[in-house]
């Protein structure tokens, strides 16, 4: 029997037992958990049956339920945040659903203070839902103020054992599970598969997200066969905040303004939440929640970079670099509107809406030095330079709206889920480059430092008379990414043999459409019958830290000339009409699973189904020179099976083991059919493309005690189809051809590691030392891929690591509480990683970028007990990023963005 195929044996021959036993347990647990004096609602509270070993966690709106019990007397107990808050004697009878309403801290009881605040709160809860769930999963909660520890979503997690995060000008942006790429795991909120705004991407920022509208974040590393199969490396899930977690109206407000040393400025952020939950007659409440949040960051980088142009033959000789001076804005707005309903327990509806902003207005100086001849530093050559001026504004845009219900009948639970979400990128106006060229080549360059180049020249270097304007290249762009869903889920509880189980089916839908229009113009030879000095067009000198700059552009000079010239002359049909594509993606899914308690044991298993249907159409340029329209189908399904245990070797110890498959789908830039095709020369993508397919192996401990927890897991990835660039010329397709660049299916990769973490609070030591907590964590991972390309003909193949794959990822915390002040430093480390092949028939043309810690902190006092003052500084000891080539002394890209100050207050109105 082909492996893969076992567990649906498996999932088949438990569905059969559960739906064939006759159930004697026929009788339910139901209720909420609240506190009366704070009007909380608690999700994650430990909710367990003594007698039987069962336990559930509580979920919005601090709702629990335990089906299928058999009638007698039990000793139901209630843990918040590690501490015992309730423990009473219930009696079940025959076919009775029992509802048990506990409330805490009513006016007859003594106030108990519950960890529901500050960085315990959040360390314990994420614990408790770690501890208690079926598969592996990470969590990061915001606590009951809604301040998560980090400034958006992405930084947030990159605090998570075997997450790290990609950088954009400093900010965090992506994020990659266990050393896999962005692009190869999925993002969801409130349920919603997000789509992507950027071109050609499946990836999601989060930074876009601000984190005052969410209540938590989930990451899945052992998938079970009610999600969505496509993430190899895990799935994130953002949760935005319910008002059903409160009792009646509530509302929280911040200000904050930040100051970015760089470049001395400062940036103010806002935002604003609330809600409040209405009850109607017979126990129906209505949640109505909302937030709001704006941001508005200047900041800059300076930056030197050579991309990899070394000539190693001899020694170390630079061939060109190019200094660049950003200055940014971004802005970020972000909003969220929910809605839940709870006509009784057993039938609930809910629609949530998220809506974000994110607006980059980016102007980059430039100055591009090719040397006559290679030289080594301290040595002088002559050079062309060419100054250039880069001036755009994208804005990204993501909406999500998801309607749905739970519905308890009996025995079964029926949930279903209508779903939009949009996200769009728009750039419509942009200056890809401005270009004024030196009249002539200046003499006797040179340049020091191979990891930073400082590049020195003579006096004209940095004469703006001394360059004219050549070219102008102007470009707009829309991308769109449309997703509709509809899902529908099925559970029915049993008991078998005095244990619960229970069988889980479910199918679902996904439409989703990805398309771009691109357009170019190029006005060229503007200096072709008068010369147009850049003395004209300058501004003042950059505030440049790596070297003297010389003469900056001035946009609004550039934009004004660049006006009065003929714009429908300088239309580039042919770029524009290559880069626009729209590419259909339909995937249609079901799946059945079990689960089963045998004692200590818990079995989840089951098998999903997906098919995949994708329609696309592009444009290409043919050899005969004729742009024409590419249109190409593809089809695939793929069955994935799972099977996971979670075993509890003691009542604070329990081991977990899953063996889980995976499928991602190529990027929509490698499976577009546009391609362009001289002859000699030809680029294309690869609709043909496989997707990629992944088989999941983990095995892990985790042992919890009241005030620490430790954990070590062993993951090894086994990835079918993985995707690389390459040229294929000199292949008996291609034999004719220089060059031919396109993206091609490898045969395997593989992935193996070990993640650890653990965290304890010193509760134990003498006031004030009392407050103090640490958390660690470090994952070490070591991965393995084949490429091959043709070079005269001849086959070449070579191994080398995951790209974006860090050997050695790790966190260190150290915070300090008590009832006023909370604080944290923290310090994420990140190992060198391949950022680019190169050459696939050279490994000293690679790109790596190197290692990086980055350590952060933070401080909130409690000036009232509504009202809060926050202080940070992000990337304390100024950590640049740096790329190198070869060895690690050999720039590819050195820059600097300097650390970050914020000062807020937060008021809440609990």
């Amino acid at each position: 029997m082909n492996s893969r195929l076992a567990p649906l044996s498996a999932a088949i021959a438990l569905t059969s037992t559960l739906l064939a036993s006759h159930s004697f347990a026929d009788s339910s647990i139901e209720g909420r958990i609240t506190d009366e004096q704070s009007r909380n609602s608690y999700t994650e509270a430990v909710v367990r049956i003594e007698e039987l070993n069962r336990e559930v966690l509580s979920g919005t709106a601090g709702r629990f339920r335990l089906p299928q019990l058999k009638s007698g007397e039990y000793t139901l107990t209630v843990k918040v945040g590690g501490q015992e808050v309730e423990r009473r004697t219930i009696t079940i009878k025959d076919d009775e659903t029992k509802v048990i309403d506990i409330v805490l801290n009513q006016s007859e009881q003594p106030i108990e203070e519950l960890l529901v605040i500050g960085q315990a709160a959040q360390m314990q809860r994420a614990l408790d839902r770690q501890r208690y769930a079926d598969n592996t999963i990470s969590v990061i909660n915001a606590d009951a103020i809604g301040q998560l520890p980090d400034a958006n979503a992405a930084e947030a997690l990159q605090r998570v054992p075997g997450l790290s995060i990609e950088r954009d000008q400093g900010e965090g942006r992506f994020v990659r599970i266990r050393g896999i790429s962005a692009n190869l795991n999925s993002v969801s909120v409130n349920g919603t598969q997000i789509p992507a705004p950027e071109a050609g991407s499946r990836a999601v920022a989060l930074d876009v997200i601000p984190s005052n509208l969410l209540s938590s974040l989930v990451v899945t590393k052992t998938l079970t066969p009610d999600m969505d199969a496509n993430a190899i490396g895990g799935a994130v899930e953002i949760n935005s905040i319910s008002a059903l977690d409160r009792e009646g109206e509530f509302y929280s407000a911040n200000v904050q303004m930040g100051y970015d040393q760089q470049t001395k400025q400062s940036n103010p952020a806002y935002g604003l939440s609330g809600g409040n939950t209405v009850m109607f007659g017979d126990n129906r409440r209505l949640g109505v929640a909302a937030a709001i949040s704006f941001d508005d960051r200047k900041f800059g980088s300076d930056n030197i970079e050579t991309g990899g142009a070394w000539d190693f033959e001899d020694e170390a000789k630079l061939e060109e670099a190019e200094m660049r001076e950003y200055s940014i804005e971004r802005q970020r707005l972000g909003a969220a509107l929910n809605f839940d309903y709870e006509h009784d327990l057993n039938n609930t509806f809910f629609l949530h809406n998220l809506y974000s902003k994110f607006s980059d207005d980016e102007q980059r100086q430039a100055a591009t030095i090719e040397f006559s001849d290679p030289i080594a530093a301290g040595e002088m050559a002559d050079a062309e330079v060419v100054r250039e001026l880069k001036d755009r504004k994208e804005t990204q845009e993501i909406m999500s709206s998801t309607f749905g219900a739970t519905h308890y009948i009996d025995a079964w639970t029926v949930e279903y889920k209508l779903a939009y979400s949009k996200a769009s990128e728009d750039e419509p106006d942009t200056i890809a480059g401005a270009a004024f060229e030196g009249l002539d080549d200046f003499n006797d360059l040179t340049f020091s430092n191979t990891r930073h180049p400082k590049l020195y020249g003579p006096s004209n270097l940095y004469d703006a008379s001394q360059y004219e304007l050549t070219e102008i290249e102007r470009t707009k762009s829309y991308t769109e990414d449309k997703q509709t869903m509809a899902q529908l889920d099925i559970t029915k509880d049993f008991n078998l043999s005095d244990t619960a189980a229970f069988v889980k089916f479910g199918i679902k839908t996904k439409i989703r459409e990805k398309s771009q229009d691109s357009d170019t113009w190029v006005y060229k030879d503007l200096s072709e019958d008068s010369s147009l000095s850049m003395s004209d067009f300058a501004s003042g000198e950059p505030d440049y830290s790596l070297g003297r700059f010389g003469p900056g552009v001035s946009k609004d000079k550039v934009r004004a000339y660049m006006n009065t010239l003929d714009r429908d002359s300088a239309f580039d049909e042919e770029d524009s009409t290559l880069e626009d594509y729209a590419v259909d993606e339909d995937i249609n899914a079901g799946y059945i699973m079990g689960r089963l308690d045998a004692n200590r044991l818990r079995l989840v298993a089951g098998v999903r189904y997906e098919q995949t249907k994708l329609s696309s159409k592009g444009n290409a340029l043919n050899s005969a020179d004729e742009l024409i329209t590419v249109q190409r189908n593809n089809e695939y399904s793929h069955i994935l099976p799972s099977a996971q245990l979670r075993y509890q070797l003691g009542d604070s110890t329990l081991a977990r083991a899953a063996w889980t498959n995976a499928v991602v789908r190529p990027t929509f830039e490698e499976i577009r059919p546009n391609f362009t095709d001289d002859g000699t020369e030809a680029e294309f993508g690869n609709p043909d493309l496989k997707a990629l397919e992944a088989q999941n192996f983990d095995l892990g401990i985790e042992h919890y005690m009241d005030s620490s927890s430790l954990s070590a897991y062993l993951f090894y990835k086994e990835i079918d189809n993985f995707i690389y660039q390459t040229d294929v010329a000199g292949s008996p397709a291609y034999s004719a051809y220089d060059e031919v660049i396109t993206f091609r299916n490898g045969d395997k990769a593989n992935l193996i590691g070990i993640e650890l973490a653990a965290s304890h609070k010193f509760e134990s030591l003498p006031a004030p030392f009392n407050g103090l907590l640490i958390a660690a964590n470090a994952a070490v991972s070591e991965s393995d891929a084949e490429i091959s390309s043709y070079v005269d003909g001849d086959i070449v193949k070579r191994d080398i690591q995951l790209p974006n794959q860090s050997d050695v990822t790790g966190n260190f915390i150290l915070g300090y509480e008590n009832e006023k002040l909370s604080m944290r430093i923290a310090a994420n480390y990140k190992s060198e990683y391949l950022l680019e092949v190169g050459n696939i028939s050279n490994k000293t043309a690679d790109i790596y970028q190197s290692s990086q810690t980055q350590v952060d902190f933070n401080a909130t006092y409690k000036l009232l007990d509504s009202l809060k003052v926050n202080f940070e500084v992000a990337n304390i000891t100024d950590e640049p990023y740096y790329a190198y080539v070869n060895k690690e002394q050999y720039n590819a890209q050195y820059e600097d963005y300097g650390p970050t100050y914020r000062l807020g207050f937060t008021y809440s109105s609990f």
